[in-house]
């Protein structure tokens, strides 16, 4: 299983990736706003609101049933034809656990969700929605499989165009189903996506279904899978609890208007995120280059983030009045702070993505938990004051778990400094030779390293080599 020729790895792969993958979430996010503005036209409030809560409901299962295999595809590509089977395998778990965490959800919610008890009463929507479930989780995991592959530009296909139009046309036709047709939409466009990812991942990479190769490093990797799961899950703790300390010490009102300024933070901050993603990928597939593309991924980052912080914060009262003026007014100081929060988060993102690479999970895991308590304890402590206050809290939180991110990094770099001879170096060190180069492009093939050398050899020669 390869992808030769046309999809060659270029030298400027990581400002490509980088590109494409910002791409991918700008197009999605504006699609997604559209989507909600047809679905506001078409259905009642009440109806959206139900809605809401159940398309929440099937992104939180979705990460919750990936148990870090994300991660685990980019970072440790199984060799040859054993992708297959690696792919394959990460598919079936995460949809089988989709499944059986949807069918819980529905379960529980005479305890927690007695609105929402007419999806578990009807044996369809019961049906459908565990479907959406499912299809959520495969649908990121597929995107890991073309971030994997060099080829992100197929997220933007699969998430931006194909399932973004799919929702956008499923509303004005599923309108007479009330909250069911909007789930409905959201679901369907989830379907397309798989589907069309499953066809893609065949055509242009040459992917088959096969559960029985053997090489495919997941039970090699599961540790490095469950830190990434783990470490996922304490980044998505703020975002479950913040708005709900919003909602209940400051009300509806508030909630909505906190809603709309980080989704705009969000897309801003999916900038960092985006060349930490193509880092990621860059390096995963050649080690050697890590200290190069992580000081270019510092000039990308500050290229791009810097200035789209600027033109939020000093334009935040323009933007806000596209939601009307009640948002401008009351949104307006909140929008500066996530504004300033860019550059926080940034830190914290490119930190994180490194400890990733260097596989320092535990201390990856100690920063996460770190930004979770900090963003939550001082949510809590500060909402009274207002919502700007709940802005300075998520800045400090992700300045604390970047700082103790960098710290980390830092640190590992003196000790092995302090573990080589005196006046030695890693590039000089004999222990460790410099990796035979060749002057011909390696081309885009699924056996992206040896699994035999280990890469944290190579990765530290690297990061001598390039100080």
């Amino acid at each position: 299983m390869n992808a030769r020729g046309k999809h060659a790895r270029q030298p400027d792969q990581v400002y490509r990736s980088s590109f494409f993958l910002l791409a991918s979430t700008v197009v999605t996010a504006a699609l997604g706003f559209l989507f909600w503005v047809v679905v506001a036209r078409y259905y009642s409030p009440a109806e959206v609101g139900l809605a809401t809560s159940l398309v929440s409901a099937t992104s939180l299962i979705a990460y919750l049933s990936l148990f870090g295999l994300n991660s685990t595809l980019i970072r440790f590509p199984a060799a040859g034809v054993s992708r297959n089977g690696q792919i394959t395998q990460s598919l079936v778990v995460v949809g089988i656990t989709s499944v059986l965490v949807g069918a819980g959800y529905l379960l529980g919610l005479p305890l927690y969700g007695q609105k929402l008890l007419f999806v578990r009463d009807s044996p369809m929507l019961a049906a459908a929605f565990v479907v959406f479930c499912a299809c959520s989780g495969l649908n990121l995991l597929t995107d890991s499989v073309f971030i994997g592959a060099r080829v992100p530009q197929y997220n933007v296909i699969v998430d931006g165009l194909i399932q973004g139009l799919a929702k956008l046309a499923l509303p004005a036709l599923l309108v007479g189903y009330g909250t069911a047709g909007i789930v409905g939409s959201t679901g369907g466009g989830y379907v397309v996506a798989v589907a069309a990812s499953l066809l893609l991942m065949r055509s242009k990479l040459g992917w088959r279904f096969d559960l029985l190769s053997r090489g495919t490093r997941l039970r090699e990797q599961l540790r490095f899978s469950m830190a990434s799961y783990v470490s996922s899950l304490l980044n998505l703790a703020p975002l479950m609890v913040v708005p709900l300390v919003v909602l209940q010490q400051l009300g509806a009102a508030a909630a909505g208007y906190y809603f709309v300024a980080f989704q705009i933070a969000g897309l801003l901050n999916s900038v960092s995120y985006s060349v930490g993603e193509a880092v990621f990928a860059e390096v995963s597939y050649d080690p050697s280059r890590f200290g190069v593309l992580l000081r270019r991924s510092v000039g990308i980052i500050l290229a791009v983030q810097v200035p789209a912080a600027a033109v939020v914060g000093l334009g935040s009262g323009l933007l806000l009045r596209v939601f009307g003026g009640a948002y401008a007014t009351h949104v307006h100081s909140l929008l500066q702070v996530f504004a300033v929060g860019a550059l926080p988060v940034a830190l914290n993102s490119w930190s994180s993505f490194a400890l990733k690479l260097v596989k320092q999970m535990r201390a990856m895991i100690v920063s996460n938990i770190v930004y979770a308590v900090v963003v939550i304890g001082l949510a809590l402590l500060w909402a009274p004051r207002g919502l700007v206050w709940l802005g300075w809290a998520w800045a400090a939180g992700n300045l604390a778990s970047g700082l103790v991110a960098l710290a980390a990094l830092v640190g590992r770099r003196a000790r092995r400094d302090a573990a080589l001879p005196d006046g030695a170096d890693a590039a000089s060190d004999p222990a460790q030779p410099e990796p035979e180069r060749s002057a011909v492009r390696p081309t885009l093939t699924w056996d992206s390293s040896d699994p035999e050398q280990p890469w944290a050899q190579r990765l530290s020669r690297a990061l001598e080599a390039h100080p």
